[in-house]
This record gives C-alpha cells, sequence and structure tokens, in this order.
C-alpha cells in the first residue's frame, strides 16, 4: 500500500480534529524565511507569523486514528511523541526515534478498554518495523513533545517549557493537507527562532463507522488490536 494512498484513506475518513481550532491568543515572531519557504516547497500557503494555531492542548474522541511524518533538519536526532497534558511530570509517549530513516512515517490509535496509545511504526517502504502500546495515554488532553538528543525535551504547552517560552507553533495544512496540522519546533537556545528545526506533520481523524476501502481497512484495523 503506497503511502499516498495510505494518506487518503485516512483523509477521506472525517475531517481533522483539529482542524477547528482558534488562533494563539498573541501570535509569536518567527525569524527568517525558512519555515516560510518550507510550507512553499510543501505546495502549501501559511502565514507563519498570523496563522499559528491554540493548540497548547488536544482533545479527541476515544477512538481516533492518527498519521505522522516528520521533516526538517534534525530529524535524525530528534524524537517526537504525545503525553498527557493535565501531570504535572508526565509520562512521554514515544512515537517517532530520532533514529527512524528518512520516510519513515507512524500510524497511531488512541483505543479503550483499557485506555492505551498503540503506535505501529513503518519504513520508507511501508514495512512494519515495530508495535508500541502506551497503556493510561489520555486522548482527552494530551499535547505532543520533542526530545533533542544531549538536549532539552520541549512541548507543545508553553508552560512547560524553560521560562514558559513557546518552543512550538501549529498550522493547519492548506491544499492536498487540509485536515491536517502542522507542528513546527525551534529546538535552539533561544529565545525565538525560525521554528524550521524540526517539523511534524500530523493528521488525526476519528474513527469512521464506514470503511473507506473494505480490503485495506480491515488490514489496517488488525494493526490497532
Amino acid at each position: 500500500m503506497s503511502r499516498r494512498l495510505l494518506s487518503a484513506v485516512l483523509l477521506g475518513m472525517l475531517m481533522s480534529a483539529t482542524a477547528h481550532a482558534g488562533l494563539r491568543s498573541s501570535q509569536v515572531p518567527v525569524t527568517g524565511s525558512a519555515l516560510s519557504a518550507f510550507f512553499v516547497s510543501q505546495g502549501q500557503t501559511i502565514d507563519v507569523a498570523n496563522g499559528q494555531l491554540d493548540l497548547g492542548i488536544m482533545s479527541v474522541p476515544a477512538l481516533t486514528n492518527f498519521q505522522v511524518q516528520v521533516y526538517g533538519p534534525g530529524t535524525s536526532t530528534t524524537s517526537f511523541g504525545s503525553y498527557n497534558a493535565i501531570p504535572v511530570s508526565p509520562t512521554l509517549y514515544m512515537i517517532q526515534p530520532g533514529a527512524s530513516l528518512p520516510g519513515s512515517y507512524e500510524l497511531a490509535a488512541f483505543k479503550n478498554s483499557p485506555g492505551r496509545l498503540v503506535v505501529n511504526q513503518f519504513d520508507p517502504g511501508n514495512a512494519l518495523q515495530g508495535t508500541n502500546s502506551y497503556v493510561g495515554a489520555d486522548p482527552t488532553a494530551f499535547g505532543f513533545f520533542v526530545t533533542v538528543t544531549s538536549g532539552p525535551t520541549l512541548y507543545t504547552q508553553d508552560s512547560r517549557n524553560a521560562g514558559g517560552a513557546p518552543r512550538v507553533l501549529a498550522y493547519a495544512g492548506t491544499g492536498t493537507r487540509t485536515g491536517w496540522t502542522w507542528f513546527a519546533f525551534e529546538t535552539g537556545a533561544g529565545p525565538g527562532g525560525d521554528y524550521a528545526d524540526f517539523i511534524a506533520l500530523v493528521n488525526m481523524t476519528p474513527t469512521s463507522p464506514v470503511p473507506v476501502s473494505r480490503s485495506y481497512w480491515g488490514a489496517l484495523k488488525r494493526l490497532f488490536r
């Protein structure tokens, strides 16, 4: 199954759960043109200075699938994952490790009975590389994080970062990425930056009761059992 068809299956289910998020109350200054240039290279029409979404904490239905792809110069040294947003010291749930090959991606799903996050990792050739299950992952209040090799862990919640500094900016995808969300991380010492060091593209869709592709949907569901 090609990545293009895989993306089409997920996009065709329902609109992204984060698509209707409001804007940040104060937009964060972005230095340079690296982030804008990246979005242009991806066929996106995004105003990096004024289109930042308020997605420090996210909430989705209990049964939600999502796909993750990562970009940027820091992909080989930066790990990406999710965490429960309420605990003072949350457990970090790894989605994509920094050692992943360029072009690799993840399919994940929040499940219940028990509540958990199931992550399936694929290589650039779409071969399954491994599965992790994280019991206790909370779909009603979660965020994303990155951990830089020999560096800090940075969170979508500004308050968890040193000095309460914003280290990740979220943007709604456009064009063929409508319904997806871009998360652009600044991993430098700061303050501020170009937010183009590490970029994650995430598509979240509540589980559809009507399969888009009967043959493939059955195979996809088996991955999350």
